[in-house]
């Protein structure tokens, strides 16, 4: 059979398509292991210590096949802060709010940080913020605003926690994808996720070694399908899907096919964990989709 030949930015949207898809599941997996008895904090740690092993194994092929990038080692420090912003903090907080608020309500809200990417490009950059970019945040963060109304009355006060923990999450993440995206041009997106990963794997061990007691933790063998489900078709494949397609089609590009994460997240919290769905959901889903849009469509990808 003749392999297939596609082109690079095909291939990006391919891996961006699948990587986001895979994404999408994560909040399901982990409400389903919440479901078994297990909390946000047994969960992180389960399922970076399932991921590390595999994290290390790449590492490890890549500095037997690859060559190691230019000045590598100057890299680490700068690596290891977006490990720990990208992966160990924003990972926490998100799975602290994922505790209190809906898989959809979370979706949406860690959704909106390509605007916090805008923002802070704005703060730390001096790139002009725009009458677009200002739209975009109305229109966004004001469906968010509907959906986390009608969570509020549907299932109490927990709700303005647990979405301002998501919405710290996705300032972090913000962070990660600002400062990330020049590392993966200069380093290969493979090495930087491979690494990133790792340090934040390890960031998370280490925070729960000491601080947590799990000596009585029960994990059912549900909850351990889960768990490999969310850590290595949620973490390991896509985080690797995702920073390639940043490498070949631009940060840009790449969230634009984003769009499809919320709608994917918010079908499935639907059908599987029996979330309501009503009219107001469905309104501010669309306008929060619809900001971000506008926002990613206006960008030029990134050369």
């Amino acid at each position: 059979m003749k392999a297939l030949n596609l082109s690079p930015i095909t291939l990006g949207f391919i891996l961006a398509i699948f990587g986001t898809a895979l994404f999408s599941l994560k909040s399901i997996f982990i409400k389903l292991a919440y479901a078994e008895g297990l909390n946000s904090d047994s969960v992180l740690m389960l399922r970076m210590a399932i991921a590390l092993p595999i994290y290390l194994v790449i590492l490890f092929w890549l500095s037997r096949v690859k060559t190691q990038p230019d000045g590598l080692s100057s890299k680490l420090l700068k690596i290891t802060f977006l490990g720990f912003i990208g992966y160990y903090l924003s990972s926490y907080l998100d799975l602290k709010g994922l505790e209190m608020i809906s898989a959809q309500l979370e979706r949406l809200t860690l959704f909106t940080y390509p605007i916090m990417v805008a923002i802070l490009g704005a703060l730390f950059f001096k790139t002009p913020i725009t009458r677009k970019v200002l739209l975009a945040l109305v229109i966004t963060y004001g469906g968010l605003l509907i959906v986390f109304s009608k969570e509020v009355s549907l299932t109490g006060e927990q709700v303005p926690l647990g979405t301002l923990l998501v919405f710290l999450a996705a300032l972090s993440f913000s962070f990660y994808v600002l400062f990330g995206k020049q590392m993966i041009h200069q380093i290969g997106s493979l090495w930087f996720t491979a690494l990133a990963m790792t340090i934040s794997s390890f960031f998370v061990l280490l925070h729960f070694g000491l601080l947590s007691d799990f000596t009585n933790l029960s994990i059912t063998p549900m909850a351990w399908l889960w768990l490999g489900l969310l850590a290595i078709f949620s973490t390991v494949i896509p985080s690797f899907m995702i920073s390639e397609a940043i490498a070949k089609i631009g940060p840009a590009q790449t969230g634009i096919v984003g769009i499809l994460g919320p709608i994917v997240t918010m079908g499935l919290a639907i059908t599987i964990l029996n979330e309501p769905f009503t009219i107001w959901h469905a309104l501010g889903m669309v306008l929060v989709i619809g900001g971000v849009a506008l926002l990613t469509i206006r960008s030029k990808p990134a050369v």
